[in-house]
Protein backbone atom coordinates (compact mmCIF):
# COMPACT_ATOMS: atom_id res chain seq x y z
CA UNK A 1 0.00 0.00 0.00
CA UNK A 2 2.99 2.48 -0.20
CA UNK A 3 2.60 5.28 -2.67
CA UNK A 4 3.95 8.52 -3.72
CA UNK A 5 4.25 11.40 -6.34
CA UNK A 6 7.20 12.79 -8.05
CA UNK A 7 8.39 16.08 -7.87
CA UNK A 8 8.86 18.56 -10.78
CA UNK A 9 12.02 16.83 -11.44
CA UNK A 10 10.44 13.66 -11.59
CA UNK A 11 12.01 12.59 -8.36
CA UNK A 12 10.63 10.32 -5.96
CA UNK A 13 11.50 8.72 -2.67
CA UNK A 14 10.11 5.31 -0.90
CA UNK A 15 11.50 5.38 2.60
CA UNK A 16 12.04 3.11 5.63
CA UNK A 17 11.21 -0.17 2.91
CA UNK A 18 12.06 -3.53 5.29
CA UNK A 19 14.48 -5.84 3.12
CA UNK A 20 12.68 -7.51 0.63
CA UNK A 21 11.15 -8.08 -2.87
CA UNK A 22 9.13 -5.24 -4.60
CA UNK A 23 7.54 -4.18 -7.46
CA UNK A 24 7.68 -0.76 -8.54
CA UNK A 25 4.52 0.29 -10.21
CA UNK A 26 4.14 3.88 -12.33
CA UNK A 27 1.57 5.44 -13.79
CA UNK A 28 1.44 8.65 -15.73
CA UNK A 29 -1.61 9.85 -18.20
CA UNK A 30 -0.82 9.27 -21.31
CA UNK A 31 2.15 6.72 -20.91
CA UNK A 32 1.64 2.89 -20.20
CA UNK A 33 2.09 1.59 -17.48
CA UNK A 34 5.37 0.75 -15.94
CA UNK A 35 6.95 -1.58 -13.59
CA UNK A 36 9.95 -3.01 -12.15
CA UNK A 37 11.21 -5.30 -9.83
CA UNK A 38 13.35 -4.63 -7.29
CA UNK A 39 15.38 -6.12 -4.25
CA UNK A 40 16.02 -3.94 -0.95
CA UNK A 41 18.68 -4.77 1.21
CA UNK A 42 20.69 -2.74 3.83
CA UNK A 43 21.78 0.05 1.59
CA UNK A 44 19.43 2.68 -0.48
CA UNK A 45 18.84 1.79 -4.27
CA UNK A 46 18.81 4.25 -6.79
CA UNK A 47 16.76 3.50 -10.40
CA UNK A 48 15.85 4.95 -13.23
CA UNK A 49 12.52 5.01 -14.71
CA UNK A 50 11.86 5.86 -18.94
CA UNK A 51 7.93 5.71 -19.49
CA UNK A 52 6.71 4.92 -23.43
CA UNK A 53 3.94 6.92 -24.63
CA UNK A 54 0.26 5.16 -24.90
CA UNK A 55 -0.34 4.76 -28.32
CA UNK A 56 -3.94 3.65 -27.30
CA UNK A 57 -4.62 7.27 -26.08
CA UNK A 58 -3.03 9.19 -29.06
CA UNK A 59 -4.91 7.38 -31.98
CA UNK A 60 -8.48 7.03 -32.33
CA UNK A 61 -9.45 3.14 -33.61
CA UNK A 62 -13.04 1.37 -34.30
CA UNK A 63 -13.13 -1.80 -33.14
CA UNK A 64 -15.30 -4.85 -34.70
CA UNK A 65 -17.33 -6.23 -31.29
CA UNK A 66 -16.67 -9.44 -31.03
CA UNK A 67 -19.47 -11.41 -30.04
CA UNK A 68 -17.58 -14.14 -27.52
CA UNK A 69 -16.35 -11.20 -25.08
CA UNK A 70 -18.76 -11.51 -23.11
CA UNK A 71 -17.81 -15.28 -22.90
CA UNK A 72 -14.61 -14.31 -22.13
CA UNK A 73 -14.96 -12.31 -19.46
CA UNK A 74 -16.81 -14.02 -17.44
CA UNK A 75 -14.36 -16.48 -17.78
CA UNK A 76 -11.86 -14.00 -16.86
CA UNK A 77 -13.82 -13.16 -13.98
CA UNK A 78 -14.34 -16.80 -12.68
CA UNK A 79 -10.67 -17.53 -12.79
CA UNK A 80 -8.83 -14.23 -12.14
CA UNK A 81 -11.28 -12.76 -9.27
CA UNK A 82 -12.85 -15.91 -8.35
CA UNK A 83 -16.07 -17.90 -7.16
CA UNK A 84 -15.59 -17.39 -3.45
CA UNK A 85 -18.42 -14.84 -1.36
CA UNK A 86 -15.95 -12.67 -1.08
CA UNK A 87 -16.18 -12.88 -5.19
CA UNK A 88 -19.72 -11.86 -5.42
CA UNK A 89 -18.59 -8.43 -3.82
CA UNK A 90 -16.05 -7.39 -6.31
CA UNK A 91 -16.24 -5.57 -9.39
CA UNK A 92 -14.06 -4.70 -12.35
CA UNK A 93 -15.01 -1.25 -13.30
CA UNK A 94 -12.97 -0.84 -17.22
CA UNK A 95 -12.86 -4.35 -18.51
CA UNK A 96 -12.52 -2.75 -21.71
CA UNK A 97 -9.19 -2.71 -20.88
CA UNK A 98 -8.88 -6.44 -21.91
CA UNK A 99 -7.15 -7.97 -24.76
CA UNK A 100 -8.17 -11.59 -25.57
CA UNK A 101 -6.25 -14.04 -27.82
CA UNK A 102 -8.29 -17.36 -27.96
CA UNK A 103 -5.99 -19.55 -29.68
CA UNK A 104 -8.04 -22.70 -30.66
CA UNK A 105 -5.23 -24.42 -32.25
CA UNK A 106 -3.41 -24.78 -28.73
CA UNK A 107 -6.49 -24.48 -27.10
CA UNK A 108 -5.16 -21.40 -24.58
CA UNK A 109 -6.48 -18.27 -24.06
CA UNK A 110 -4.38 -15.28 -22.79
CA UNK A 111 -5.52 -12.24 -21.32
CA UNK A 112 -3.30 -9.16 -21.76
CA UNK A 113 -4.51 -5.75 -20.39
CA UNK A 114 -3.71 -1.94 -22.06
CA UNK A 115 -3.48 -0.20 -18.90
CA UNK A 116 -4.51 -1.13 -14.36
CA UNK A 117 -7.45 -2.81 -13.79
CA UNK A 118 -9.74 -0.88 -11.89
CA UNK A 119 -10.81 -3.70 -8.99
CA UNK A 120 -13.46 -2.73 -6.62
CA UNK A 121 -13.81 -5.24 -3.63
CA UNK A 122 -16.56 -4.00 -1.21
CA UNK A 123 -16.65 -7.63 0.73
CA UNK A 124 -12.45 -6.49 1.89
CA UNK A 125 -12.97 -2.54 1.47
CA UNK A 126 -10.02 -2.42 -0.90
CA UNK A 127 -9.71 -0.47 -4.24
CA UNK A 128 -7.24 -2.73 -6.09
CA UNK A 129 -5.19 -0.98 -9.22
CA UNK A 130 -3.99 -4.57 -11.22
CA UNK A 131 -1.37 -4.22 -13.61
CA UNK A 132 -1.98 -7.23 -14.94
CA UNK A 133 1.19 -9.08 -16.97
CA UNK A 134 -0.38 -12.14 -17.85
CA UNK A 135 -3.34 -14.67 -17.60
CA UNK A 136 -3.39 -17.71 -19.16
CA UNK A 137 -6.43 -21.09 -19.10
CA UNK A 138 -5.34 -24.02 -20.88
CA UNK A 139 -8.31 -26.00 -21.53
CA UNK A 140 -6.18 -29.45 -21.78
CA UNK A 141 -4.71 -28.99 -18.36
CA UNK A 142 -6.90 -27.04 -16.73
CA UNK A 143 -4.23 -25.15 -15.56
CA UNK A 144 -5.09 -21.01 -14.47
CA UNK A 145 -2.12 -18.41 -14.35
CA UNK A 146 -1.75 -15.20 -13.88
CA UNK A 147 0.52 -12.92 -12.54
CA UNK A 148 0.57 -9.06 -12.28
CA UNK A 149 1.01 -6.21 -9.33
CA UNK A 150 -1.32 -4.97 -7.17
CA UNK A 151 -1.39 -1.78 -5.63
CA UNK A 152 -4.33 -1.73 -2.65
CA UNK A 153 -6.62 1.99 -1.80
CA UNK A 154 -8.36 1.41 0.91
CA UNK A 155 -12.43 1.99 0.64
CA UNK A 156 -14.10 4.59 2.77
CA UNK A 157 -16.97 3.22 5.05
CA UNK A 158 -18.87 3.53 8.51
CA UNK A 159 -17.29 2.88 11.62
CA UNK A 160 -19.39 -0.49 11.55
CA UNK A 161 -18.21 -1.33 7.80
CA UNK A 162 -14.22 -0.99 8.60
CA UNK A 163 -15.26 -3.04 11.56
CA UNK A 164 -16.42 -5.94 8.83
CA UNK A 165 -14.00 -5.32 6.43
CA UNK A 166 -10.82 -5.82 9.23
CA UNK A 167 -12.55 -8.99 10.47
CA UNK A 168 -13.11 -10.37 6.32
CA UNK A 169 -9.38 -9.49 5.87
CA UNK A 170 -8.03 -11.51 8.73
CA UNK A 171 -10.07 -14.40 7.44
CA UNK A 172 -8.79 -14.58 4.08
CA UNK A 173 -5.37 -13.94 5.33
CA UNK A 174 -5.59 -16.47 7.53
CA UNK A 175 -4.20 -20.16 5.82
CA UNK A 176 -3.15 -18.16 2.85
CA UNK A 177 -0.45 -18.94 0.51
CA UNK A 178 0.81 -15.57 2.03
CA UNK A 179 0.07 -16.54 5.75
CA UNK A 180 1.42 -20.29 4.66
CA UNK A 181 4.74 -19.13 3.51
CA UNK A 182 5.75 -16.33 6.08
CA UNK A 183 4.85 -18.58 9.00
CA UNK A 184 8.09 -21.27 7.06
CA UNK A 185 9.75 -18.64 6.97
CA UNK A 186 9.82 -17.67 10.39
CA UNK A 187 9.52 -21.51 11.76
CA UNK A 188 6.33 -21.18 12.92
CA UNK A 189 3.71 -23.41 11.26
CA UNK A 190 2.59 -25.45 14.20
CA UNK A 191 2.04 -21.93 15.73
CA UNK A 192 -0.11 -20.62 13.08
CA UNK A 193 -1.90 -23.87 12.50
CA UNK A 194 -0.18 -25.36 9.80
CA UNK A 195 0.19 -28.99 8.85
CA UNK A 196 1.99 -30.20 6.42
CA UNK A 197 2.27 -34.02 4.86
CA UNK A 198 3.65 -35.48 1.82
CA UNK A 199 1.21 -36.77 -0.83
CA UNK A 200 3.61 -38.80 -2.82
CA UNK A 201 2.68 -40.73 -6.55
CA UNK A 202 3.27 -44.44 -6.60
CA UNK A 203 2.40 -46.76 -9.44
CA UNK A 204 -0.85 -48.45 -8.94
CA UNK A 205 -0.14 -52.44 -8.17
CA UNK A 206 -3.76 -53.30 -9.13
CA UNK A 207 -3.34 -52.13 -12.90
CA UNK A 208 -0.85 -54.70 -15.07
CA UNK A 209 1.29 -53.58 -17.59
CA UNK A 210 0.64 -52.11 -20.56
CA UNK A 211 2.11 -54.21 -23.02
CA UNK A 212 -0.31 -57.37 -21.60
CA UNK A 213 -2.82 -55.18 -21.35
CA UNK A 214 -3.09 -54.41 -25.09
CA UNK A 215 -2.24 -57.96 -26.27
CA UNK A 216 -5.39 -59.39 -24.42
CA UNK A 217 -7.20 -56.82 -25.78
CA UNK A 218 -6.03 -57.43 -29.50
CA UNK A 219 -6.53 -60.80 -28.93
CA UNK A 220 -9.96 -60.99 -27.90
CA UNK A 221 -11.01 -58.02 -30.20
CA UNK A 222 -9.26 -59.68 -33.30
CA UNK A 223 -11.42 -59.53 -36.10
CA UNK A 224 -14.34 -57.27 -34.65
CA UNK A 225 -12.56 -53.84 -34.55
CA UNK A 226 -14.40 -50.82 -34.62
CA UNK A 227 -17.19 -52.70 -32.51
CA UNK A 228 -15.83 -52.42 -28.90
CA UNK A 229 -17.62 -49.28 -27.66
CA UNK A 230 -20.70 -51.06 -29.04
CA UNK A 231 -20.77 -54.57 -28.10
CA UNK A 232 -22.22 -55.21 -24.74
CA UNK A 233 -20.65 -57.70 -22.55
CA UNK A 234 -21.74 -59.71 -19.36
CA UNK A 235 -18.95 -57.76 -17.01
CA UNK A 236 -17.74 -61.52 -16.25
CA UNK A 237 -16.12 -62.61 -19.64
CA UNK A 238 -12.18 -61.67 -20.51
CA UNK A 239 -12.75 -58.58 -22.85
CA UNK A 240 -14.45 -56.96 -19.87
CA UNK A 241 -11.77 -58.03 -17.18
CA UNK A 242 -9.29 -56.06 -19.68
CA UNK A 243 -11.42 -53.54 -20.14
CA UNK A 244 -11.31 -52.71 -16.56
CA UNK A 245 -7.49 -53.02 -16.50
CA UNK A 246 -7.43 -50.67 -18.79
CA UNK A 247 -9.20 -47.84 -17.21
CA UNK A 248 -7.50 -48.53 -14.20
CA UNK A 249 -5.57 -45.42 -13.27
CA UNK A 250 -1.63 -45.61 -13.85
CA UNK A 251 -0.50 -43.92 -10.20
CA UNK A 252 -2.62 -43.74 -7.30
CA UNK A 253 -2.32 -40.62 -4.68
CA UNK A 254 -0.85 -42.00 -1.36
CA UNK A 255 -0.44 -39.85 1.91
CA UNK A 256 2.37 -40.08 4.54
CA UNK A 257 1.54 -38.37 7.87
CA UNK A 258 4.74 -38.45 9.62
CA UNK A 259 5.58 -35.30 10.43
CA UNK A 260 7.78 -32.99 8.34
CA UNK A 261 10.81 -31.60 9.86
CA UNK A 262 10.81 -27.82 8.59
CA UNK A 263 15.30 -27.73 9.11
CA UNK A 264 15.09 -30.41 6.00
CA UNK A 265 12.02 -28.80 4.07
CA UNK A 266 13.90 -24.94 4.32
CA UNK A 267 16.91 -24.26 3.73
CA UNK A 268 18.30 -20.23 3.89
CA UNK A 269 19.88 -18.60 0.83
CA UNK A 270 20.58 -15.41 2.05
CA UNK A 271 20.19 -12.57 4.25
CA UNK A 272 16.64 -12.27 2.68
CA UNK A 273 15.78 -15.32 0.98
CA UNK A 274 14.69 -19.20 1.98
CA UNK A 275 14.53 -21.68 -0.36
CA UNK A 276 12.71 -25.12 -0.16
CA UNK A 277 12.54 -28.39 -2.43
CA UNK A 278 10.22 -31.74 -2.09
CA UNK A 279 9.42 -34.22 -4.43
CA UNK A 280 5.39 -35.00 -5.11
CA UNK A 281 3.53 -32.81 -3.12
CA UNK A 282 2.72 -31.36 -0.09
CA UNK A 283 -0.66 -32.14 1.78
CA UNK A 284 -1.02 -28.79 3.29
CA UNK A 285 -3.92 -28.21 6.03
CA UNK A 286 -4.95 -25.51 8.03
CA UNK A 287 -6.52 -26.34 11.16
CA UNK A 288 -7.43 -22.95 12.43
CA UNK A 289 -10.63 -22.62 9.83
CA UNK A 290 -12.98 -24.46 8.08
CA UNK A 291 -13.92 -25.33 4.26
CA UNK A 292 -16.48 -22.20 3.24
CA UNK A 293 -19.72 -23.94 2.39
CA UNK A 294 -19.43 -22.90 -1.15
CA UNK A 295 -16.10 -24.74 -2.00
CA UNK A 296 -17.61 -28.27 -1.07
CA UNK A 297 -19.27 -27.60 -4.99
CA UNK A 298 -16.22 -26.26 -6.71
CA UNK A 299 -15.04 -29.64 -7.67
CA UNK A 300 -11.67 -28.61 -6.00
CA UNK A 301 -12.28 -30.45 -2.79
CA UNK A 302 -9.50 -32.82 -1.68
CA UNK A 303 -9.90 -36.53 -0.72
CA UNK A 304 -9.13 -36.60 3.41
CA UNK A 305 -8.91 -39.26 5.96
CA UNK A 306 -12.07 -39.25 8.00
CA UNK A 307 -9.98 -37.68 11.72
CA UNK A 308 -9.03 -34.47 9.41
CA UNK A 309 -12.48 -33.11 9.39
CA UNK A 310 -13.66 -30.13 7.39
CA UNK A 311 -10.13 -28.12 7.41
CA UNK A 312 -8.71 -26.05 4.72
CA UNK A 313 -6.49 -28.17 2.86
CA UNK A 314 -4.38 -27.50 -0.18
CA UNK A 315 -1.52 -29.14 -2.12
CA UNK A 316 1.21 -27.37 -3.37
CA UNK A 317 3.36 -29.13 -6.51
CA UNK A 318 6.90 -27.35 -7.73
CA UNK A 319 7.07 -26.51 -11.14
CA UNK A 320 11.17 -25.20 -10.42
CA UNK A 321 13.81 -27.44 -8.91
CA UNK A 322 13.31 -25.20 -5.80
CA UNK A 323 10.97 -22.01 -4.60
CA UNK A 324 12.09 -18.93 -3.42
CA UNK A 325 10.48 -16.98 -0.53
CA UNK A 326 10.19 -13.99 1.35
CA UNK A 327 9.43 -13.23 4.85
CA UNK A 328 6.61 -11.60 4.16
CA UNK A 329 4.89 -14.46 2.71
CA UNK A 330 6.39 -13.33 -1.19
CA UNK A 331 7.75 -15.49 -3.74
CA UNK A 332 10.15 -15.10 -5.97
CA UNK A 333 9.24 -17.03 -8.76
CA UNK A 334 5.52 -16.73 -8.83
CA UNK A 335 5.85 -19.49 -12.37
CA UNK A 336 7.20 -21.85 -9.36
CA UNK A 337 4.60 -23.30 -7.64
CA UNK A 338 1.42 -24.68 -8.55
CA UNK A 339 -1.44 -25.09 -6.12
CA UNK A 340 -4.89 -27.08 -6.07
CA UNK A 341 -7.57 -27.28 -3.46
CA UNK A 342 -8.56 -24.22 -0.88
CA UNK A 343 -5.65 -22.71 -2.21
CA UNK A 344 -6.77 -23.01 -6.22
CA UNK A 345 -10.15 -22.36 -4.82
CA UNK A 346 -8.68 -18.49 -3.18
CA UNK A 347 -7.98 -15.75 -5.80
CA UNK A 348 -7.60 -11.62 -6.16
CA UNK A 349 -10.78 -11.84 -4.56
CA UNK A 350 -9.45 -13.51 -1.39
CA UNK A 351 -5.96 -11.02 -1.76
CA UNK A 352 -4.88 -9.06 0.75
CA UNK A 353 -1.83 -6.34 0.54
CA UNK A 354 1.57 -8.15 1.21
CA UNK A 355 2.74 -5.62 4.10
CA UNK A 356 -0.93 -7.11 5.99
CA UNK A 357 -0.53 -7.16 9.85
CA UNK A 358 -3.44 -9.60 11.54
CA UNK A 359 -5.30 -7.65 14.34
CA UNK A 360 -5.14 -4.26 13.07
CA UNK A 361 -7.18 -1.93 14.24
CA UNK A 362 -10.57 1.11 12.68
CA UNK A 363 -8.13 3.83 12.18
Amino acid sequence: KVTTVTNGDGKFTLPKLAPGNYDILVQMIGYSPYSKNIIISNQPIQIIIILTENTTFLNTVVIKPDPNRPYYISLFKDYFIGKTPNAADCKILNTQVLNIDDDKANRLITITASDFLIIENEALGYRLKYLLENFEYNYNSKIIYYAGHPYFEELKGSKAKQKRWLKKREIAYNGSTQHFFKSLYHNKITEEGFVINKLATIPNVMRLPDSLINANVKKLTAGRQGLINTLKFNGEDSLSYWIRQRNLPKTMNTLNRAPILIDTLVKKYNSDLKTMKFNDALYIIYKNEMEDASYSSSGLRQNRPLDIGNFQISLLYLREPIICFYGNGAILDPKSTLYSGYWGYEKIADMVPMDYIAGGKIQ
